[in-house]
């Protein structure tokens, strides 16, 4: 049995966006379909809308999955592969198409375009980075019986990016605590770090101010986010 303090640190999912960018997204799909020179099924009726969207993110992460198999990618592939994974909604499906791209370019350019949008003048897109961003981390796999030693390959490309991981979390926090959007701040949170010891001092004070706009938001998910960070 669950109890109600424990109940309190359960992770609540993140809300659906509040702005609607469903047509655009599908849109975005299609011109990627006739860009790579595949297939998917057509269909106007919403109740399946879903399925047509995960059939289409498989089959556009394959070819481009297949396409790096032989040879150089288009480079004309990539900008539309950046704009569909931050229109995709849902921060779990948008590995499909994160992770192919990340074969086919290259996981730190990948990660450059994301901390690129950061920066953007649509809230839309920065929480569609921020979303993206986590499928673009380095995994550490474990060596059997050595839960703790992470194997060497990945140890380096992790290090490799370190330069990256700082960059995304000092333009994170800055644009959570200038940019007054419900779904950005959203978006950002759970993957913010609000230690003010990874920042220098002359962002200790954007730490304290996130912690506070998150805690005295009128949002539930925002306050609950930042009570399982920083409990109080």
């Amino acid at each position: 049995m669950t109890s109600k303090d424990d109940a309190s640190q359960l992770f609540q999912p993140l809300p659906q966006p509040t702005v609607d960018r469903s047509a655009a997204y599908e849109a975005l799909l299609r011109d990627l379909l006739d860009l790579v020179g595949t297939t998917s099924p057509t269909t106007d009726d919403k109740s399946i809308r879903s399925a047509w969207r995960h059939h289409t993110r498989r089959g556009l992460g394959k070819a481009l999955a297949d396409h790096a198999d032989t040879g150089p990618v288009p480079e004309t592939w990539f900008e539309p592969f950046v704009r569909a994974m931050v229109h995709e909604p849902d921060p779990s499906l948008t590995r499909q198409l994160v992770e192919p791209a990340i074969i086919a370019f290259g996981r730190r350019r990948v990660q450059r375009a994301l901390i690129a949008l950061l920066d953007a003048d649509v809230p839309a897109d920065i929480a569609g980075a921020a979303r993206a961003w986590y499928w673009t981390q380095a995994r550490l796999s474990y060596e059997w019986r050595r839960f703790r030693t992470p194997e060497p390959d990945d140890d380096t490309e992790r290090e490799d990016l370190k330069d990256l991981r700082q960059q995304y979390r000092h333009t994170a926090l800055r644009r959570f605590v200038t940019v007054d959007d419900l779904d950005m701040r959203r978006c950002i949170l759970p993957g913010l770090s609000l230690n003010p010891e990874r920042y220098p001092d002359d962002m200790h004070h954007l730490v304290t101010q996130a912690i506070r706009i998150a805690r005295t938001s009128s949002d539930d998910y925002l306050r609950h986010r930042v009570g399982i960070q920083i409990p109080p």
